[in-house]
């Protein structure tokens, strides 16, 4: 998808952890790579006909990498396509996207991947890869052929929607797993514990009637797994924690050198459970017209400022070592029932970096850091191929994304790229929004007011 020319971005704050740095200074692309980088480029020396981004006053970062989202493409194509999940992930700043199998049909052989390989090339506006499942056909009764799918692509293993809830199995996924060097992502929820329950276990779900899912439902899984990659040697990836006794299991666990990584979701980083009550995390202790939110509803759900203050403290000291989207679009009709009734999901991608960096705002990350949970994080937990995708080194494919860490806006759905406008952040301030994007070297977004800082030169 590299265009022709240079692009040559002027005086940027460049955030790349792969390469510690953090100053102003310049960029240059030429035919979808990076040509040169982190020195001062004089535009006098290039030829004609190139684009000229003036970056002062943004930041300058490698494309962010998702390695947990739901395209719904094939099957649920009205809740979500590949060509309009892409362009909403692009409008969040992601260059790369993996999207879980939960489609119809399941991605559980090599048809469905190379389906979602043409699809992505021909109506994708960033890199999709996809993650197959670990049994056929989601239904927990046997292993889908691993072997085939990895040979056919997909970067990852996972049931995502439903946990694989046979030890047995796990055990034997996480085995395959050593051998083709590709993590299990498992949806860690016991559901003896967990069924029937809705919202978060807690003060909120008492007040409001609700059925609770306890913190154990997501620990006492985690647990096993952990137990699993320790026998078996295999890469396990827990997907979207969301409790505090999550990070202390996994902390224990890379104490005891098993080989586990984690991901933590925006919304698990920035609300609560208080959010059912429909008062945008305003603390009441009674029900109102505007509770039963059916936005906030999501699985794992909404948890305590408790667990939220783990979670951050975790991301921050690097236990959990990337954030994943867990972008779930939905139409209308599956959140305009009542709570119970409800899908479970947020629309993630394009209010992502906005909420994240109330993080950075209120001192708790450091901009760094957060690029790093964003990019190098992700990619580590791909594999050493995907490290490219995470640098502004040289020599290196343009994935890029320009923000303005301190633009505050408005979320309005009316104006989401995704079909999926459930999030509770509808009518919320955020302050840092993405101004463009570039992938392989073409620009894929750009935000109105950027229009004014891109110049076409001769």
């Amino acid at each position: 998808m590299g265009v022709s020319g240079y692009i040559l971005i002027k005086s940027g704050r460049l955030i790349d952890p792969s390469q510690d740095w953090d100053f102003v200074s310049d960029i240059l692309i030429k035919n979808g790579v990076i040509i040169a980088s982190g020195c001062n480029i004089d535009e006098e020396t290039l030829e004609d006909g190139f684009k000229l981004i003036c970056a002062s006053g943004l930041m300058v970062s490698p494309g962010f990498i998702d390695i947990h989202a739901h395209l719904r493409e094939p099957g649920f194509e009205y809740k979500e396509t590949i060509a309009s999940g892409t362009k909403a992930a692009a409008k969040g700043g992601f260059t790369t996207v993996s999207c879980m199998p939960n489609t119809d049909p399941p991605i559980d052989n090599a048809a469905v991947v190379n389906f979602i390989h043409e699809r992505a090339r021909t109506e994708g506006l960033v890199r999709v890869l996809p993650i197959g499942c670990v049994t056929r056909g989601r239904a927990g009764k046997e292993l889908a052929d691993m072997e085939e799918m990895a040979s056919a692509g997909v970067v990852a293993f996972s049931d995502d929607g439903d946990p694989v809830y046979d030890p047995a199995l796990m055990q034997l996924a996480l085995s395959y797993s050593g051998d083709l060097n590709l993590p299990i992502s498992n949806h860690c929820q016991d559901h003896s514990l967990s069924r029937g329950g809705v919202m978060a276990e807690g003060a909120v779900a008492t007040r409001l009637g609700l059925p609770g899912i306890p913190s154990a439902a997501e620990e006492a899984m985690i647990s096993r797994d952990i137990a699993l990659a320790s026998i078996t040697g295999g890469r396990l990836h827990v997907a979207h924690l969301s409790t505090a006794g999550s990070v202390v299991l996994v902390r224990s666990a890379l104490e005891q050198g098993i080989p586990v990584t984690a991901e933590v979701c925006p919304h698990h980083l920035s609300i609560t459970d208080q959010w059912v009550f429909g008062t945008k995390g305003v603390y009441t202790e009674a029900a109102s017209p505007f509770s039963y939110d059916t936005s906030t509803k999501v699985y794992p759900p909404l948890r305590t400022d408790q667990d939220v203050g783990a979670l951050i403290q975790g991301l921050a000291s690097g236990v959990i070592p990337c954030i994943a989207t867990d972008h779930a679009p939905h139409d209308l009709a599956s959140k305009q029932v009542t709570y119970e009734d409800a899908s479970f999901g947020i629309s993630v991608f394009e209010t992502a970096l906005g909420s994240l960096m109330e993080l950075v705002h209120g001192g708790r990350l450091s901009p760094s850091t957060l690029v790093e949970r964003l990019t190098s994080g992700p990619a580590q937990v791909l594999g050493s191929k995907f490290h490219k995708f995470a640098t502004l080194a040289m020599d290196t494919p343009a994935d890029l994304v320009i923000f303005d860490p301190d633009k505050e806006w408005i979320v309005d759905t009316n104006e989401f790229a995704s079909k999926g406008k459930n999030t509770p952040l509808v009518g919320s301030k955020l302050k840092g929004k993405v101004m463009g994007t570039i992938f392989d070297g073409e620009i894929v977004f750009q935000d109105a007011e950027f229009l004014e800082k891109v110049e076409e030169v001769g």
